[in-house]
């Protein structure tokens, strides 16, 4: 029998459809629209300066507070791109990890504790250099510095973090759109909803293909000409991974299976377990997780299970708990825009030639 699913908390309901709390809240909200429009202001004019890497920079970010999808989004920017020639490096916070005043840069395997979960992540699925630091003009400079081979940035999250200039913006978010469309804290926005007339791509994660349409037009020869550019994104399961052993299984031999659970720290761990699902994997039990779960002790010993699906983000963090029933469920994004990395490619070079000849950028002002 299946654990039934958690209600949204009342302030997350509002935050999705308005009401009594919601409006309370919009003082609040009009300090923050006031506070974001100031910042974007001084950046905008020159007061506030913005770092010019000498590469091009995407950055892939969101204005909803929490998970979006950001991170499949990274793996396949970097993954794209490659496949086109450039030789991507990536800049990101390095979320819960205590930093001191000089950036980490690594590759491979990383250590979460020391890079962050999904630093780590993105560095084990695509084998680029990754540099984590808050300031993300400073990981950036470390990153070049230390591999200069690198001819493409790509910024997990950091749409906000105005002191990196960037060449390409792109947004992704989710089926919950922009909640209320009000700013924190009497809604879900980091930056008001018109702000996404402004970047040049945005990506909703639908989570699972909802029908043939979407996979029609996944082999699709153009997009409308407009920015920003509309893009469908949906995540595609791949084989289970034991964590133990490394040992490899169809998702589908968990289907119908007996005492199987399923468990996710993500900013939205139902569309973990909406990706289950849909494979036809209907958990016994369901354990949502704060997102980026420490696992410094193991959540699992109430669950009554032979096997427990976990997303890779968790896997990176879970695995020195040494449970032989864990096994992670990877996913790779998909994308109703077949040229959507060749489009990136073409923007890139086109921004990168003025680059080449003076030292004067012609690409757009920092954002």
């Amino acid at each position: 029998m299946s654990t039934p699913r958690s209600s949204p908390s009342l302030l997350a309901r509002q935050w999705q459809h308005g009401g009594w709390l919601s409006t309370l809240l919009s003082p609040l909200a009009a300090l923050t629209e006031w506070a974001v429009a100031r910042k974007r202001a001084a950046y905008l004019s020159g007061a506030k300066p913005s770092y010019r890497a000498p590469v091009p920079v995407v950055v892939v970010g969101n204005i909803y507070v929490g998970g979006t999808g950001k991170t499949p989004m990274v793996i396949a920017t970097v993954q794209g791109l490659r496949a086109r020639g450039f030789t991507p490096g990536v800049v990101s916070r390095g979320y819960g990890v205590k930093m001191g005043r000089e950036a980490r840069v690594g590759v491979g395997a990383l250590a979460a504790d020391r890079f962050g979960d999904e630093p780590a992540l993105i560095a084990r699925a695509t084998g680029a250099p990754v540099s984590v630091h808050p300031k993300r003009a400073l990981a950036a400079r470390a990153l070049l510095q230390a591999h200069p081979d690198v001819d493409v940035i790509v910024s997990d999250d950091g749409l906000q973090h105005l002191a990196l200039a960037r060449d390409v913006e792109i947004v992704v978010q989710d089926a919950r759109g922009v909640g209320n469309g009000r700013l924190l804290p009497a809604g879900p926005l980091r930056e008001p909803a018109h702000r996404l007339q402004d970047v040049d791509v945005v990506v909703t994660n639908i989570g699972t293909p909802v029908g043939p349409g979407v996979q029609a037009n996944a082999n699709a020869d153009a997009v409308p000409a407009r920015r920003p550019r509309p893009v469908r994104m949906w995540l595609e399961p791949g084989d289970a991974r034991h964590i133990e052993d490394g040992a490899t299984r169809p998702l589908s031999a968990f289907a119908g299976q007996p005492r199987v659970a399923a468990a996710a720290g993500i900013g939205n761990p139902e569309r973990f377990f909406s990706t289950l699902r849909a494979a036809g994997i209907e958990p016994d039990a369901t354990l949502p997780l704060p997102d980026h779960h420490d696992y410094a002790d193991s959540p699992f010993q109430g669950l009554m299970a032979d096997a427990i699906l976990v997303t890779s983000k968790d896997a990176i963090k879970c695995a020195a708990l040494h449970d032989a029933r864990l096994w992670e469920v990877p996913v790779t994004a998909a994308f109703s825009d077949a040229r959507l990395f060749d489009w990136l490619a073409q923007t890139l070079h086109q921004r990168l030639a003025p680059k080449s000849t003076s030292a004067v950028t012609q690409a757009r002002p920092p954002t």
